[in-house]
Order: structure tokens, then sequence, then C-alpha cells
């Protein structure tokens, strides 16, 4: 890639120009612009930026971090400032995860022009590369390094672009090393190449690697010799040790010799051979070896840093599930006041939030309407400091990007505060913006008494609001205020959500009022939204009674508030109810569900073994949204409402963090496509599944996962040359609440170039269908808590057991290649063994490695949480590891 560069550096005239840096207005906000200099390095790769062109420069962003380049015409910023500026001269640098756009006005269209292609030509070729990488991943300099990279059409095509990217990133190390620019490297440049490199080593070790590499014994590297010696830095011993226990010559692996490896470590078995053949021949560089059918070192390595050996099982990632089945079979990637990109008391909102979610594959977006001016409603979170935006601006938005990473349909859960003027011209611009897109009609004109499914609403917009008609109750003004200050009761384990909004009519003393109590808020309001204009025959939410567990001489009623809303829903169901509960209620309602009373007036779980909730939500849909008191725009884990078959559990996207991962993990399946099927014991409406209390069908299986090494693990401050990662693993399941551990690595002093942890872990899994596994590596610190360094989170059903590389991402969702980790992972039965040690290598023969640079890590071994076995055993597992139980994923996958 670097050749191909620098030849576009030389002769495209946009990149000339670029190089030779412009003076470009920076906008932040609508009164924050300033002119900054703009200059693409030689690299080609990155943009730097400073006040003036003779004064200090810093990096400003690399072309890899650059998702898309816009024109000044689509940002929503430039678009306000239209009056100082030419939208002619403006574009938007719009980056990967949640990094903020970065938009930019010229001096001239020319200018902006210039730019624009520039910057896009680069973008484009970095994405080339890029789309291989995905196919194959991150090639270590072992691999196919040093043998030839001939072949025909593409294959050969991609070798040699492997091969010029690996040479481009070495390039960029030695020019960095070299500090007096003479073509060679000292021992002193090369020491200081390490701490760039993000490794300590012990000096002595370092020299002998550097004399080794120095075969001119000119006490200084030319840039074939540093290509040695990087090599010797990044060797992968504990995969040659490997490789060798399987080849019978310790030079290459015979075809029968690798279809066993396939069968016995990679749980491949019944199409081992046929495999076999196929990564031969797509990752043995030698052409003979090809022909001959064998796989050497090199060839093994490259197959084990490929897609086809990452955790992530390749099968899963296109749509590969049935996608015939109703909406309430399906987990529905859904966003929560889909509009901020910041906080939900002063934060932005802006029609970014939309774009960056429907990237992400979000099928159920937010929009909260209230009356704007000039006629126009407009979108904010009601009686907040946060920013507005125009209702017609947001259709706009959807009307671009709702079918661009999903086909599937899209859900505009919709709470309109609107009045009823303004609730016209909202119905205008629904039929007018979104056209056909828009559902207004029941499918083929005909009534139906089943859920469609999301292949019969693919390419449909389907609108989400509250119920015309509701069951009305009499409430008292006291008791209006009780029930408002117990949904915000501090004592409760979640409060409730947001600000709730005024009612429309005042009303004096103690005066009872008709109220309409509309569940999707949970607040009690003088008027419900007619919204008949709008929507017509659409998913519509579910407006229930409020039920409350009435009292009788200080005992509670024999029947719980619980069963009672469940029958109410179970006898008064429409197929296009949903119904909307806060993180709170919801934890309620599994709390509750599947309970019966006891003599003793206490809850139990049911002898019966029903779970209410479950068969509700195998029913109809459900949506839970986050606490009103989260006013930062935090999470919680939905992996606890997923486990009752929760459909729609809504996260404020624009939030890092585990709860987001868990979410990006589990859609990171099935395309992308934002619905992923539930386990088939979550569609039954007559399900006993209950997981407080899980019974499995199958005997309760051990995961075994051993934590072996990583790889290129990137700084945490990058701004800091000496300082060095002191990585540690921490290995995390999520699930229903048997099952939810984590356990943790020693940490590794001063290395994140090739760390070695060699750690064994076991976790008991109940229920595997619902198990989320989450890969987290830190940076160790005594004074404070651990800084994150990357992570990988995916669903037990799409794990591939064996020898596998964990490709590491940010905490932006962005990934963060080529870092990575080396695991084993493989299935036991549960034989109620004693403790076995955790901290002890699963395959000694394989495991226990002598390492050139192995540091020593701390005597105590890290604390595990929720851990069932302890470190100080010494109990011994001798069992084989099992083949997993793929029958959950061929339940998804089949009707």
């Amino acid at each position: 890639m670097t050749s191909q560069i620098q030849d576009l550096l030389a002769t495209d005239q946009d990149l000339v120009l670029m190089q030779e840096g412009t003076m470009m207005r920076k906008v932040r906000t609508k009164s924050w612009k300033k002119l900054r200099y703009f200059r693409l390095q030689n690299d080609g790769m990155t943009v730097w930026h400073g006040r003036q062109p003779e004064s200090i420069s810093k990096p400003t962003f690399s072309i890899s971090d650059v998702e898309r380049i816009r024109k000044g015409q689509d940002s929503e910023l430039l678009r306000y400032l239209m009056d100082e500026f030419p939208l002619e001269q403006g574009f938007t640098i719009v980056f990967h995860g949640r990094r903020p756009n970065l938009d930019l006005v010229a001096n001239s269209v020319e200018e902006a022009q210039t730019w624009m292609r520039g910057l896009q030509l680069l973008v484009d070729l970095v994405a080339s590369m890029d789309h291989q990488e995905q196919l194959d991943q991150y090639q270590p300099d072992g691999a196919r390094g040093t043998q030839e990279v001939e072949g025909q059409g593409s294959e050969g095509q991609s070798r040699a672009g492997e091969m010029a990217q690996r040479s481009g990133m070495l390039n960029e190390w030695f020019q960095q090393a070299d500090r007096n620019q003479d073509g060679r490297m000292s021992f002193g440049e090369a020491r200081r190449l390490l701490l760039l490199m993000n490794v300590e080593m012990d000096e002595e070790y370092a020299f002998s690697l550097f004399q080794e590499a120095d075969v001119t014994q000119s006490d200084a590297l030319g840039s074939e010799e540093f290509v040695q010696f990087y090599k010797a830095l990044t060797k992968r011993t504990e995969i040659e040790e490997l490789f060798e226990n399987f080849s019978s010559d310790k030079q290459k692996l015979t075809l029968l010799e690798f279809v066993d490896f396939l069968r016995e470590e990679q749980k491949e078995n019944d199409h081992a051979p046929d495999l076999a053949l196929e990564l031969i021949d797509r990752y043995e560089p030698s052409e003979n070896g090809r022909l001959l059918h064998v796989l050497s070192k090199d060839g093994f390595l490259s197959y084990l840093c490929s897609a086809d050996g990452n955790i992530f099982n390749p099968a899963c990632l296109p749509v590969y599930q049935d996608m015939t089945q109703p909406l309430s079979h399906y987990y529905i990637n859904s966003s929560h006041n889909t509009y901020l990109v910041g906080d939900q008391l002063c934060g932005q909102s802006s029609v970014e939030g939309y774009i960056r979610a429907l990237k992400r594959g979000c099928r159920c977006v937010e929009v909260d309407t209230w009356d704007g001016p000039d006629g126009e409603p407009i979108v904010y979170h009601g009686h907040t400091l946060t920013s507005r935006i125009l209702f017609k601006d947001v259709l706009a938005t959807l009307a671009q990007y709702a079918f661009q990473s999903s086909e599937y349909p899209l859900i505009l859960s919709l709470d309109n505060h609107c009045t009823w003027e303004q609730q016209k011209t909202m119905a205008q611009r629904l039929t007018e913006i979104l056209g056909e897109q828009l559902l207004s009609s029941t499918l083929e004109g005909q009534l139906i008494d089943i859920m469609p499914s999301p292949e019969q609403l693919r390419g449909k917009i389907l609108v989400k609001g509250k119920k015309l008609r509701t069951i009305e109750v009499d409430k008292t003004e006291e008791e209006l205020e009780k029930d408002e200050r117990s949904d915000l009761d501090p004592a409760s384990p979640e409060p409730d959500p947001q600000p709730q909004p005024e009612p429309q009519e005042q009303a004096s003393g103690n005066k009872k009022k008709k109220l309409f109590y509309c569940l999707s808020r949970s607040y009690w309001t003088t008027d419900c939204c007619d919204f008949s204009l709008i929507y017509n025959g659409l998913v519509r939410e579910n407006v229930l009674e409020s039920i409350h567990c009435e009292e009788e001489q200080g005992r509670t009623s024999e029947k719980s508030s619980t069963t009672i809303f469940f029958t109410h829903s179970k006898e008064n169901y429409h197929i296009y109810d949903i119904s909307s509960f806060s993180e709170s209620k919801a934890k309620n309602l599994i709390k509750e569900a599947g309970q019966e009373k006891s003599g003793m007036g206490n809850f139990r779980p049911s002898r019966q073994g029903g779970n209410e909730f479950v068969q509700h939500n195998a029913r109809q849909l459900c949506r839970v949204y986050p606490s009103g008191l989260r006013t930062d725009s935090s999470n919680f884990n939905p992996q606890e409402h997923w486990n009752v078959g929760c459909q729609m559990v809504a996260m404020n996207m624009q939030t890092a963090g585990s709860a987001m991962d868990i979410c990006d993990g589990l859609f990171r399946q099935n395309g992308g496509s934002g619905y992923v099927l539930k386990p088939k014991f979550l569609r039954d409406t007559q399900s006993s599944f209950n997981p407080e209390r899980p019974v499995s069908l199958y005997k309760a299986q051990i995961l075994v996962v051993q934590v072996i090494s990583g790889q290129r693990l990137p700084k945490v401050d990058k701004t800091k040359e000496t300082t060095v990662v002191d990585p540690l693993v921490r290995v995390e399941l999520f699930g229903v609440p048997e099952d939810t551990k984590e356990q943790e690595t020693n940490y590794v002093e001063n290395n994140g170039i090739n760390p070695y942890w060699g750690e064994t872990f076991y976790f008991r899994i109940q229920v595997p269908e619902l198990a989320m596994l989450r890969f987290v590596v830190k940076d160790y610190s005594w004074k404070s808590r651990n800084n994150f360094i990357g992570q990988y989170t995916l669903p037990w059903t799409c794990m591939k057991l064996g020898y596998r590389h964990v490709s590491l991402l940010s905490k932006d969702g962005t990934s963060l290649h080529p870092a990575s980790i080396f695991v084993y992972t493989c299935m036991q039965e549960d034989l109620d063994m004693d403790e076995p040690n955790t901290g002890r290598a699963l395959k000694q023969n394989n495991l226990q490695m002598h390492y050139p640079f192995r540091p020593t890590t701390s005597s105590n071994s890290r604390a595990s949480k929720g851990s069932m076995y302890d470190q100080g055993s010494q109990a011994k597992v001798e069992e084989e590891c099992l083949t997993p139980n793929y029958d959950s994923l061929e339940n998804n996958a089949q009707p």
C-alpha cells in the first residue's frame, strides 16, 4: 500500500496541493469558527494542523479514522451558517465510532473540492485494504514474509497487497526510529523504537537481537536488517510450539496432520478434510506446498491470524437466521432519545444521532416532538436545555439512511407532545418525506391476526405512537402526587424516566379527575394524544390500566399486580400492541413474574414453573427504556431484559461502555441487520422458562477459556513516549443470573507487543443460548483504576472453539487492528468435580513455553469475581473438551 500511496502523492494534483497545506476555517459551533492551517503529511496517512503555516503543528486525524467525506450541503452545522459561508466551500469529515465530525470551510470552492477529492481518494484506498483485512486479518511478519507471493488473479494480488501493507508499516517504524535520518538505525535508536512499539525489554536481550540482525557488523541496521530485527521481536513462539506438536517433522503439517488439528482442537469435525484442503489453498504461501497439500509454519500462522482463525464464527456474519417469523420473535436493536449526542439535560440534539444509530444497525429510533416556531414541530428532550432540531429534518435523515445498513423494517417510536394543529403538520411531513417507505396500510390490504415478519416488512418504516383510546380511572390529586413520588423514589433500584409533561388542564383541591394511564412513559396525564391522522392501523403502543396491590387488614392481596397486568394484556391482546416499561418497572416484572404467594405472604418461585413475562414477550412486542435519572446518558445492562425475551431494549447509543459492548456484540451477527432471532424457549407462548431459576433441558456445561498471549496492544497514553502498558485480561460472561461471572489474569509488566499470560478459567453455563462472552484488556495501575485498552464481545452461539484470535475494539467499537489476544476455548461436561486450578495451563505440553522476555507477574493472582472455582485448588481436569451443542444455533437459523 505504501508504494501505491507514494506514487499518488507524487502524481495526483490534489494530493500535491494538500501536502503544501491550506488555511481553512475550523467550525465547532455556530459561534466557534477559527482559521487553522491543515496539511497532509508526507506519509499520505495523517493530516496535521496548526494556527499558522510556521507554527508548531499537531496530528489532527489519520486517514484510517475517516469513514466518509460529506459535502457542505449535507452538514447540519454548516447549513445553519449558510448566510456566513457558501455551502459549496464547506465539507465535513466523518469519523468512525463516536468521534465528533470535523466541519471545515475553505477559502474557495476549488480548495474545498481539492481536499474533498484528495481525502476521498485516500479513504477509498485504505477502505480497500480494510476489506482485505476483514477477509484475512493481520498477517504477522513471520507469515509469507520470506516466501513467494506469486499467484494468479485476485489471490496473488491480495498476497501482494498484504506484503505492501506490512512493508508500509515497517517503513513507518524505521522512519520513526531513525532519528538522524541517515538510513541506518543504531542500538540507541532501536531501544527508542521498542518504547514506540509499546514494549520494554531487558537491555542485554535487546542487544542480542540487534547483533543477530546486524549481519554487516556495522553496529547499525539497514532497512533489510531492520526487517529481520522486527521479525525477531514479533516471533510467535507459542504458535510455533503448537505447530510442532502436530507436525511429525517440525517443518510442515501434512494433510492428515492438519485434519487432526482441525478435528481435535478446532472442533471442526465432519467437514474437517474438505476444510483442510480449502485452508491450505487459501493460506499456504508456497505454490509447491499448495500442490502437495501441506501447510508450512508460515501458512499455519496465516490461518490462525485470519478470519478463519478468528473467534467469531464467519457463518454468523451474513443474514443466516429465518426472517419470516413474527416480529415478536426477534431481539430488535433499539435506541433511546436517538436525537441526543450528549447528556439528557444540556446535550446537543442532532440528526447525526440518527445517522450514527442507523449505521450501527439500529432498527427502532425515538423521536420526541413538541410545538415549534412557524408551525413546524421540533424534536428535543422536553423541559430541558437540550438543543432543538426540526422534525422534518429528522424525517429527511431517516428517509436517506433508514435502509443503508439494514433492509429490514425500521420502527419510529414517536413520543408526541404537539398540539392538534402541529400534529396535522407532522402527518403531512410523514407522508410527504417518507412516501412509499411509510407503512400506512395493512399488508396487501388484508387484515391479519398474526404479527408480520421482518421479511414481509422489508424496506418499510413503522410508526409507533400512543393509543387513541385508554382505560379511564379515578384518581385524586393526592393519589396522583403519591404515584409520582413513588416512581422517583431514590430507594428504588432504578428510578423512573424522563421529566413529566405539564398537564394541559389545571385542577384544584381534591377534585377527582378522569385520567389516562399511559404505560409507555409511566406518568399520569389528563390527555392522551389523538394521533389518528398520522397513524391508521400501524404498530401502536399498548396503553393499560394502572394496577396496584390492594391492602386489606395489613395483608397484601393474594393476587399480585403483575398477574393482573399480564392477564389483562393477554385477554385484550391485539397484534399491533406494544408495551413500554422503564428499566425499573421491567426489573420488577422480571422479579415477580413466575412467582406465587406462599402461605407466609412472601413470594417464591412458582411450582408450576411458568413465567408470564416470557410468555407475554413471545406474544407481543415490548420496549424497555433507561431510567429518567440517567441524565448523563448512561446505560443499563440489556442482558437482564433479553433473558425474558424483551425485544426492544433501548440504549443511549452515544455512550460507550460495557452495556453498549454487549448490545453491539449481540447484533454483530445476522448481517448486522438489527434483528436477532430469540432462542426457541423465548418464542413459545406456553414457555415455562424462568431466567431467575432456569431448568435446562441439558446438563450444565463448563466453558474453558485459556488466555494465552496478546499482540500489538496500543498505548493508553500515546503522548508519553517512555510509558509501556502492563496488560491484563478480564473474561466476563453475561447471561442468566446464575451464569453471570468474571475472572481476571495477572498483569504482565512492560509489554504491549506480545505479552504472555497462559492462564485458564472455567465458567459453568446453565443456559448457553443466552450467554455473551466479553474479553477486556486493561493496563494495570496500582495508583488508580486500571485503564481500558480494548475489548471484544460476542454471543456464545457465534463462538468458534479451539485456538483463536480475538480482534480488539476500542471504546467506540472501532477496530484496534492489529491488536488482538490469542485464546483457547472448549466445552466440558459439568462433572461436579472438585475445583480445578484456573491458573493452570489446560494442555501443559502445548502451552508451557519459554518466552524470551516473559516478564515476572505479581505473586498474588487477581481476585476473580463470581467465579465458581477457587484459584488455590490443584485438582486436575483430565476430561476431553466436548464439541459444543449448536442445536440452539440451528434452531435460530431454521423456521
